[in-house]
């Protein structure tokens, strides 16, 4: 009670209603990767946890995505004879992002390890997620280029993320299975690279997506290289006021070669388009992906069966799978599949989110005496 020195009439206000429990935001995902820059308003952000809430705005603070070369062939008499884009890319990450966006995503994170110029390296993604560590906000942690890593060293990245979220208790993982293209499946070794530990709090995801976004082709578009017979090769971009019908013809031929991608992007936008329309309660399931021609690997029930269910380790796959011409994800499992409690993305993430909610709402009390009212 205040000390009263003075006669007078005082008014007091008593708070009548107890404190409430505001619902913290569920889904707001923390992006690890490489990104052709990192500048906010001339400030470097390399390393340093960004908020952002648009495609548009990750392009203004970090760039576009990685230009590689694709290689056209032309005959002498100018027929198109072969279009050989990049193989593999290097970098995905503006990609996934972009992904997100189209899925329903909305405000997330992202942090930039590094540049164009750099290859994928295990230590760099761990700086990333130490610095991840650092931000309350985020409750999601998606790394898409991680797949580029060798398996063992996929496999720590992945174990790290999984120690974070258990130790944080506020955040969840989005994987992706290492060998998502297709390319001799072992879901034995698959399952390995997940540990043993924290597995209620991470979900994996297969097969990789074939998008139906193309390879990134620069202002001057001089990453597309074209050889016209025994001509030198040129950039496209010179075609243009040289042989313009030949320019068009080769510009509508790069809209039929798209680019492969890790489901992890388009899945968070699931994650965030879920929570947002039905709640953090509803599985981030049954959802038709946007901008997906196919999944890569097409996987039909008794091997989905073994995928999402497996008696010895638990460890459950989802699977995203095309029916009537539209992908979905099919599988809402943790990799924690043997728990009776927490066998369900929805469930896990239900009570983050709650027990979240309730933590900031009690700060109010920490130094509070320790009395019948507290």
């Amino acid at each position: 009670m205040p000390t009263y020195r003075t006669p007078d009439v005082y008014v007091e206000e008593i708070s009548v209603f107890p404190p409430s429990v505001a619902e913290v935001e569920s889904a707001i995902p923390a992006f690890i990767g490489y990104t052709e820059k990192a500048l906010r308003r001339g400030e470097n952000i390399g390393l340093k946890p960004t908020m952002i809430r648009s495609y548009t705005q990750f392009q203004e603070y970090y760039g576009d995505p990685q230009p590689l070369e694709t290689k056209v062939t032309v005959a002498a008499d100018g027929k198109i004879t072969e279009i050989k884009p990049p193989e593999k890319l290097k970098h995905n990450l503006a990609y996934s992002l972009k992904m997100f966006y189209e899925n329903g995503g909305g405000k997330c994170y992202v942090v930039s390890v590094g540049d164009y110029a750099k290859d994928v390296t295990f230590d760099d993604f761990e700086k990333g997620l130490a610095a991840v560590e650092t931000e309350d906000e985020p409750t999601l942690i998606v790394f898409p280029e991680a797949v580029l890593l060798d398996d063992q060293k996929y496999g720590d990245l992945v174990q790290a993320a999984l120690r974070q979220c258990g130790s944080l208790k506020d955040r969840f993982g989005i994987f992706d299975v290492f060998e998502g293209n297709g390319d001799e499946l072992d879901l034995e070794a698959s399952r390995a690279r997940f540990g043993s530990e924290n597995l209620k709090y991470g979900a994996a995801y297969f097969p990789f997506l074939r998008t139906s976004m193309n390879h990134w082709v620069t202002e001057s578009e001089d990453n597309v290289k074209v050889k016209v017979g025994t001509a030198a090769e040129q950039g496209l971009g010179e075609l243009k006021t040289e042989n313009n019908a030949l320019y068009n013809a080769i510009k509508a031929e790069l809209v039929n070669h798209f680019v492969d991608l890790p489901p992890s992007g388009a899945v968070a936008g699931v994650y965030a388009a879920t929570d947002t329309n039905r709640g953090v309660w509803k599985a981030p399931a049954n959802v038709g992906l946007s901008r997906v021609v196919e999944p890569l690997v097409k996987v039909n029930n008794p091997d989905q069966g073994d995928m999402n269910i497996d008696a010895s380790t638990g460890k459950s796959i989802n699977v995203l799978r095309s029916f009537y011409g539209v992908t979905k994800v099919w599988g809402a499992r943790t990799l924690d599949g043997n728990s009776n409690e927490w066998r369900y993305i929805n469930v896990r993430r239900f009570f983050n989110m709650v027990e979240e909610s309730v933590k900031k709402s009690t700060y109010w009390a920490v130094f509070e005496s320790n009395d019948a009212n507290t």
